[in-house]
Formats: structure tokens, sequence, C-alpha cells
């Protein structure tokens, strides 16, 4: 039978406190509640909890869905059973069961009440992360949330050890609100096909008293010092002032889990996608759709995949290839751009450098051609005149000129050639502007010379 200062103390962790926790589970709360609690447990609201259990008490304290599973007790240096805080498989996964409402301090009451406290949660996170013999961690959940307090603090360690060991959230029928923030914050979330998941949102339930209070011939009265230090209290309705500073809170508390879940999720669900839920529950493979999970499975098939079982090796090989966080997801998007980039550059260089011997070749070859025909046009010239200008070309012009443009003979070739023609005598033969008259004084007589311009000759062949 729970005491009524027990029950006092409960109803303050209910009412007019920022929750998330499934609507559903509130309303069966306030109804457990109801006609529990009221005028005649009011005066024990002062009630204060014992200090939360230490690490020897968590066993007790947690819930035991999981007992089937691993081992719970190890036997230490001294051949002594030990109690550990959580199950540990043979093949190092420490399975911590988040089962029932969530409570941010609430050890002392136990999980057979069907409460959890993230105190306790996260001294089993704490506690697996520093096991040498834990490799990776498994959230196994069954909860409708709970208290908004310590909620946003846990899925932050949740995050933390994640990057240490990885964890892993089974979505073991339900992971909603608070339970669902809890998860969002490991590698990969696995769900069974009927899980639920989802209820990102806030709420405030506030209890109004003050017609019971009147039937039961109770009247309260407040003496306080602070304008707003008994607002929102069970004995009156609700002001617009009181109701409007509570929506500010909800909202407050509602923009932290929404950037909790955003942060957990990473790239696989933006901000505006966890609002865009507003606050609905999914089933199975609708919250796969909507980014709330990533693997449709079950709690023992990813078991299996950890433990690398060779019975379900193609299942894992399916299974496994999604359980990789944001980090990893991007180190291996930059190693693989980095070696396409490598690849790229080296194909693009052996490509480059054959195009370029090609194009060079082509121009080479392009521009070798012009010079050769300019080399050949110059040295043809040079080899007409040799042969129209040479001694032996006067007066054996005709020769010369045939020699010059209709054969191939060489300069040394032709002048032999015409060295061996009977040379033309008298000027008669030569054409007058080839042919210069001047007069040479010698002193003693006078005589008339006449010269052939062999240049003359050459330019008038050659048409100039």
């Amino acid at each position: 039978m729970m005491s009524s200062n027990f029950l006092a103390r409960f109803a303050t962790r209910i009412f007019d406190a920022p929750l998330m926790i499934m609507p559903e589970k509130l309303a069966i709360i306030t109804q457990a509640l109801e006609g529990r609690i009221g005028p005649s447990v009011l005066s024990d609201l002062g009630y204060v909890s014992p200090e939360g259990a230490n690490l020897e008490e968590l066993p007790f304290m947690q819930p035991s869905a999981s007992r089937f599973v691993g081992e719970g007790i190890e036997m230490d240096e001294r051949g002594k059973a030990q109690k550990l805080p959580y199950q540990r498989t043979a093949s190092g996964q420490a399975i911590i069961t988040v089962s029932g409402s969530l409570m941010n301090r609430g050890a002392y009451i136990g999980a057979k009440s069907g409460v959890l406290s993230y105190e306790g949660i996260s001294a089993q996170l704490k506690a697996a992360a520093s096991d040498p013999k834990v490799k990776s961690i498994v959230l196994d959940l069954d909860s409708p949330g709970g208290e908004a307090v310590g909620a946003m603090e846990t899925a932050a360690l949740v995050r933390k050890i994640n990057k240490e060991k990885h964890v892993y959230s089974v979505v073991n029928g339900l992971a909603a609100s608070a339970g669902y923030a809890l998860a969002s914050g490991a590698r990969a979330i696995i769900s069974t096909e009927s899980g639920v998941s989802g209820s990102i949102g806030v709420v405030v339930q506030h209890m109004d008293m003050s017609r019971a209070a009147d039937r039961a011939g109770v009247n309260v009265s407040f003496v306080h010092a602070g304008k707003h230090k008994v607002d929102g209290h069970s004995f009156a309705p609700l002001s617009n002032d009181v109701r409007a500073d509570l929506q500010a809170e909800v909202d407050k508390y509602y923009d932290l889990f929404v950037s909790a879940v955003a942060e957990g999720r990473g790239r696989r669900m933006s901000a505006k996608s966890v609002r865009a839920t507003e606050a609905r529950t999914f089933i199975g493979q609708a919250a796969k759709e909507a980014g709330l999970v990533d693997i449709i499975g079950s709690f023992d098939l990813l078991l299996d995949d950890l433990a690398g079982s060779s019975a379900r090796s193609n299942r894992r090989s399916k299974h496994m290839t999604l359980l990789h966080d944001d980090n990893e997801l991007e180190r291996a998007s930059a190693e693989a751009k980095a070696a396409g980039l490598a690849e790229g550059k080296k194909a693009g260089n052996e490509e480059g450098y054959a195009r370029g011997i090609a194009e060079g070749r082509e121009l080479g070859v392009a521009e070798g051609h012009e010079a050769g025909l300019a080399a050949g046009a110059t040295a043809e010239r040079a080899r007409i005149s040799a042969i129209l200008t040479s001694e032996v070309a006067v007066g054996r012009e005709a020769s010369a000129n045939h020699l010059a443009f209709n054969s191939n003979m060489s300069v040394e070739e032709a002048t032999g050639f015409l060295a061996s023609v009977p040379a033309t005598t008298g000027i008669a033969a030569r054409s007058a502007s080839t042919v210069s008259t001047h007069t040479v004084d010698t002193g003693e007589k006078t005589a008339t010379m006449q010269t052939i311009d062999r240049q003359a000759i050459y330019n008038s062949v050659m048409g100039r």
C-alpha cells in the first residue's frame, strides 16, 4: 500500500511540470491517482526523497525485461560473484533496458513500480562505457516517456558515449517522447514491425482542485513573497498570464527536444522534419519512412548482427551496412571523394599527356611542313640564282636557264655541265639590259669595254 506522502510526492512529478510522455499514458496515471490525492494528503507535499541508489543497488532498480539475454553477474579476482548494472553478452554487448515511465531522479522507487530514472540509466551508460569487456551498448526500449527535466541531458550522454562505444537503440515495443529522445542519440535505431516511435512533444497538465477542496470543507490560503511564487497552484483555475507562462515553458522544452533529436539523427532527420511529425506516433515501417528509425528488425537480430553470427551472415551484411553514424558516413564519403579525385587526376594526366602528344605532333607536322616549304623555296631560289649568275653561264644563258628551271641538278652539277657547253660569242647574243658599255681611260689610250650583268640576267629570267 502506497503511503499518502509518497502519493503526494508522485503528484508533484505529474502535475504542473513539463512532461515528455504519451498522452494516453498520462491519462492512465491521472486516473490511477484520481481519488487518491486531495486535501487529505496535501500536508505531505513537502516530502523529500532519499538520495538516488548507487551502482551496487542498480541491479535491483533496473528492469528485468532483458534478463534472459547475457549475464548479470561476473566473478571478481577473488572468486566472489559481483552484480553487473546491466546484462552483458559473451560477445561484449551491454544491454540496458529502458522500460516504464521515466523520472529525473527516482531510483529509490525501483523498476518494479513501473518507473525508471534518468540517473539510473546514466549510471548504467557510464559503467558500460568504462567496462573493458563491453564492445557496444544496446538500449532495449519500451517506454512511453516521462519527465522533461533530465531527458535532454541523458540523450546528450547517449550521443557522447556513442562516440566512444557504439550505442544501438531497439524500439522493442515503445520508444515515445522522452523514450525516443534517448533512442535518438544512438548510432542506429532498430524497430520491430509493431514498434511505436515518436510522440516528440511536451505537455503540462494542471489539476484544478478548488471545487474538491470546497466539497471537503477545506479553505486553502497562500502567504508568499514573490509575485509568481504560487503560479499554477491547484486550488484555482489557471489565469491567462499563468497559462501563457506555462506555454512558453512548454515551447522552450519543445525546442530543446527537437534540437536533441535532430542532433542525434544527424542528416537522417532535420529539425524541420522532426517538427513536421507534430508529436504523432508511427508504427514500424511508417516510422522508418518518417526518418525516426533506420532498420525494421528485432532485438535478437541486432544481437546476432553485432556478434557476427555466421548463421546470419547474409542478413548481417544487409543490415549492418546501415549501422553507421554520421561521422563514419562523412569520413567514408571524404575518403571515397579523395580516392575518386586521385584516380580522376591520374586518368586526366594520362589522357592529357596522350592528347598533348597527338596535338603536338599534329602541330609540329603542320609547322614543320610549312617551315620545310619555306626552306625549300629559299634553297631553290638560291640554287637558281647560283646557276644563272655563275661565271660559266656567260654565253650559255639558254642552257643555264634550262638547267636552273627544268632540272634538279645542284649548283656544282649544273656549272660543271655548263662548262662543257660551247659559249655563244658576241654581244648580240645578250640582252641589252644585261650588257653595259663603259670607257676605260688607261692614261695612254682610251678603250671601250662591255661587261655582263649576271644579276640582271637572273632577274630577267625570274620575271623581276
